[in-house]
């Protein structure tokens, strides 16, 4: 992912006017775009959603070395797009609404199905997907550098909540009929960083952030021995988000 970010950082920069951005006295584009105490804009993105397990037992390693703790998460990538309200503080400092939606697609690998003979079996008791559509609720605070000429590096942090749409909270089935169920609700902390570019007509800002749920998202099985959720003692989201704005 942090490749993916700094190549398309690497052309977009590549497509610019080099010399206009970086000599010593650049024509200023834009020159008071963030004088204004009020900006909107939008952004579109990538992300990847992992999870951080908290177990409660470690089970150990059966005789091939294989760990019969860990829960396998295949990750992909998934898009990102959303609006922003920005309230400028002072020059270094602004506060910032930046409600989105996110689309993603996990699938988790249990590890206790290894000796089930039935290979078929093994495989539909194993798996399960997760597909996740998060409406997200970022409050941030962005700490800027001074300009210098059409570019301004920046931090970003703060917090947010989440409302995953496909959480299955309320179903009545729990994995021993397929369903993966997790709370509608997420509570998170988010910390990322990026740079805005004046062009022309308007500020282009690529970034990338990290979001880290600080709340349990896991609705345990029907029964304490599932062999699914029976030793997990808490499950949280981690997310990594590439996002394109324009302002």
């Amino acid at each position: 992912m942090m490749r993916l970010f700094f190549l398309f950082l690497g052309m977009f920069l590549l497509a610019l006017p080099l010399e206009a951005q970086f000599n010593e006295k650049p024509i200023l584009n834009i020159e008071n775009k963030d004088k204004k105490f009020l900006n909107y804009g939008y952004y579109l993105g990538l992300n990847q959603y992992d999870f951080k397990f908290d177990y409660k037992n470690n089970l150990g390693r059966d005789a091939q070395g294989n760990n019969l703790t860990d829960i396998l998460v295949d990750k992909s990538f998934g898009f990102t797009v959303g609006l922003i309200g920005e309230m400028r503080i002072n020059e270094f400092l602004d506060l910032r609404f930046e409600p989105g939606l996110a689309y993603n697609l996990r699938t988790l690998g249990f590890p206790g199905f290894r000796n089930e003979p039935d290979p078929v079996l093994a495989k539909r008791n194993a798996l399960r997907e997760v597909k996740s559509t998060y409406i997200n609720f970022p409050l941030l605070l962005k700490v800027s550098t001074r300009r210098f000429g059409n570019f301004k590096p920046f931090l970003v942090g703060g917090a947010s909540t989440s409302l995953n749409l496909g959480s299955n909270e309320t179903s009545l089935d729990d994995n021993s009929s397929g369903t993966f169920r997790m709370k509608k609700w997420v509570y998170n902390y988010e910390l990322g960083f990026g740079v805005d570019f004046y062009l022309e007509y308007f500020k282009f800002t690529p970034s990338i952030r990290g979001v880290f749920a600080i709340s349990d998202e896991l609705v345990p099985d029907n029964s304490t021995d599932s062999p699914w959720t029976g030793n997990i003692d808490a499950l949280r989201t981690r997310g990594l988000f590439i996002n394109f704005t324009f302002e």
